[in-house]
């Protein structure tokens, strides 16, 4: 059974090579297919240059319609290309461990698709501000409450899909930000696929400053709404 890693990158050229050198190091015997928007700091050179000497590695390397919502729909495409039986995604920043890949490839026998879980008993933030710990409860209470989620993390963008269930909706995400975790989310409860949560600590990234901002999570609140009434 073939299992491929997805790690959409975007500037990080700090982080990248620890994040491949753990996920080979993590027991199992995965692929990792690192999807590369062209990043000004030339993350993709670093995996290139893994990728001459390790057939494991491989490089998605994307010059049209960037952003992280068309990099993972890529990248998930890719993986099914490549007859990959388990798809996991990851961020590429050092927060998502790779030492959980072995229990989520037990846990996702029994179900569709396995998510890793701050919020259920064994998981953890870890060094998050009061404020960011705020946006995250609310983002949960609000994810449950529009699209009717029962899900403790909806957030994390740390998942495995079985092929037979990502194949339902691939090739039909739209997203082209990082809403694409919350779109995916979506489609797993329309398709009405089973769905389990395996506790992990999220850690600090190595290095490099986060993505995310104020206004952007002002504008995913609005898509969550709009999500639900168009399903768009």
């Amino acid at each position: 059974m073939k299992t491929v890693v997805i790690v959409p990158t975007y500037n990080e050229v700090s982080n990248i090579k620890l994040v491949i050198d753990e996920i080979l190091n993590c027991g199992t015997s995965a692929d990792i297919l690192i999807v590369d928007d062209m990043s000004p700091d030339e993350t993709y050179k670093i995996v290139e240059e893994i990728s001459k000497t390790n057939n494991k590695v491989h490089l998605l390397l994307r010059n049209e319609r960037k952003g992280r919502g068309y990099a993972g729909k890529a990248g998930f495409l890719k993986a099914l290309d490549m007859k990959a039986d388990y798809i996991i995604e990851m961020d590429g920043d050092g927060s998502h461990s790779p030492k959980y890949i072995p229990e989520f490839l037990k846990t996702i026998k029994n179900c569709d698709v396995v998510i890793g879980s701050r919020y259920i008993n064994g998981g953890k933030d870890e060094e998050r501000s009061i404020v960011r710990q705020i946006v995250s409860n609310f983002s949960r209470w609000y994810l449950s409450f529009i699209l009717g989620v029962k899900i403790q993390d909806p957030t994390s963008g740390y998942r495995m899909f079985k092929k037979e269930a990502l194949t339902k909706f691939a090739a039909e995400l739209t997203a082209n930000d990082p809403f694409i975790v919350t779109e995916v989310l979506y489609k797993i409860k329309k398709n009405n696929l089973k769905v389990k949560e395996y506790p992990i600590i999220f850690l600090a990234r190595f290095s490099g400053k986060s993505k995310l901002r104020l206004g952007a999570l002002i504008m995913y609140l609005f898509k969550v709404l709009k999500l639900k009434l168009t399903g768009k």
